[in-house]
C-alpha cells in the first residue's frame, strides 16, 4: 500500500488523503450503524414498546457521537504538525482541563440526567407527561442533551436533562395507563339529587369509552361501577361529582367532553336546572340623624 501511495500519489498529499479517507469511513460507518438502529427502532414501535424505542434512541445518539468523535480524534492524531502543537501544550494541560470541566460543566450534566433518565425510567418516548404544572404534552425524543416533549398544540418543548431531571413530573402512562376523571356539576337546591346522580350514573355507564375498573370483590359487594356522591353545599348549587373511568388519557378526555354534553341534555329534558350563581342583597334605609323619636 504504501509502494502504491509513493508511486502514484505526490507525497504532499499523503496526509490530506489519508485524514480524508479516515472521515468518509467514520461518515459511512455512522451512517449504515444509523440505519441499522432505525430499523430496529422501527420493528419496537410496531411492536408497540415504547420502553425499547427509548433505549434505542437513546443507544443510538450515543453511538454516533462516539463514532464520530473517534473518527475525528484519529484523523487529527494523523497529523504530525497537530501531534507537535498537542505535545507543546501538555505543560499546560491541567489549567486546560480546568477550564474544559467548567466550560462543559452544563452539557455534562445534561448527558449524565439523559443516562439517569433511560436507566431508571421515570418517563420514556410516547409517555404523556405533565411538568411545572404548565408544560404538558407527549415525550416524542430523549436524546443526549435534552427531553422533547410535544404538546397538544403541535408545539415542541425542549427541557434539559439536567432541569427535568430535577422537576417532579406527573407520568399519565407510568405502570398503568388507566386514568379516573371527575365528572362535577352543580345543581340547584331545589331539583331531586337522586334523579340527577342516577343520570350522571346512567350517562357514564353508556359511553363507549368507560370502563369498569371493579375488582370481583367489589362486584360482589354490590359496590356501583360508577360512584356519585355529594362533594360541596356552594352557594346556589349542590355539587355532585361522578367517577368515571377510562383505558388512557385521550380517550379519557373524549369521554369528558362528551359526558358534559350528554348529562346537561338529560338534565334539560328531565327538569334538573344547573342554576346561575345568584346573591340575595338587602337594602337598607339611611338613618335620618335631625329627625326626632318615632312617635
Amino acid at each position: 500500500m504504501s509502494d502504491f501511495f509513493d508511486q502514484y500519489i505526490d507525497p504532499s498529499f499523503h496526509i490530506p488523503l489519508l485524514v480524508g479517507v479516515i472521515i468518509l469511513l467514520t461518515i459511512i460507518i455512522a451512517s449504515v450503524t444509523t440505519r441499522i438502529i432505525n430499523l430496529m427502532i422501527k420493528r419496537t414501535k410496531a411492536a408497540d414498546d415504547n420502553e425499547d424505542v427509548t433505549n434505542l434512541v437513546f443507544f443510538k445518539r450515543s453511538v454516533i457521537v462516539l463514532i464520530y468523535t473517534t473518527g475525528i480524534s484519529f484523523a487529527i492524531y494523523m497529523i504530525p504538525q497537530l501531534r507537535v502543537i498537542a505535545a507543546s501544550l501538555l505543560a499546560g494541560a491541567g489549567l486546560l482541563a480546568v477550564a474544559v470541566g467548567f466550560a462543559s460543566q452544563a452539557a455534562l450534566s445534561n448527558v449524565i440526567g439523559g443516562l439517569f433518565i433511560v436507566i431508571f425510567k421515570p418517563y420514556k418516548i410516547g409517555d404523556r407527561i405533565l411538568v411545572r404544572t404548565d408544560l404538558t404534552g407527549v415525550v416524542e425524543d430523549i436524546n443526549l442533551r435534552h427531553t422533547v416533549i410535544r404538546n397538544f398544540e403541535n408545539k415542541r418543548i425542549i427541557i434539559p436533562n439536567s432541569v427535568i431531571s430535577n422537576e417532579v413530573v406527573i407520568n399519565s402512562n407510568y405502570e398503568d395507563s388507566q386514568i379516573c376523571k371527575f365528572i362535577d356539576l352543580g345543581i340547584s337546591y331545589d331539583s331531586d339529587i337522586d334523579l340527577a346522580k342516577e343520570i350522571m350514573r346512567d350517562e357514564v355507564e353508556k359511553h363507549p369509552l368507560s370502563v369498569d375498573v371493579r375488582t370481583e370483590e367489589q362486584i360482589e359487594g354490590g359496590e356501583p361501577r360508577v360512584p356519585v356522591r355529594v362533594i360541596l353545599m356552594g352557594e346556589s348549587s349542590v355539587n355532585l361529582r361522578a367517577w368515571s373511568w377510562a383505558n388512557n388519557p385521550p380517550d379519557a378526555f373524549v369521554m369528558e367532553c362528551d359526558l358534559l354534553e350528554s348529562i346537561k341534555k338529560r338534565f334539560d329534558r328531565e327538569g334538573i336546572e344547573i342554576p346561575y350563581p345568584h346573591r340575595t342583597l338587602v337594602y337598607k334605609e339611611p338613618k335620618n340623624k335631625d329627625s326626632g323619636p318615632a312617635l
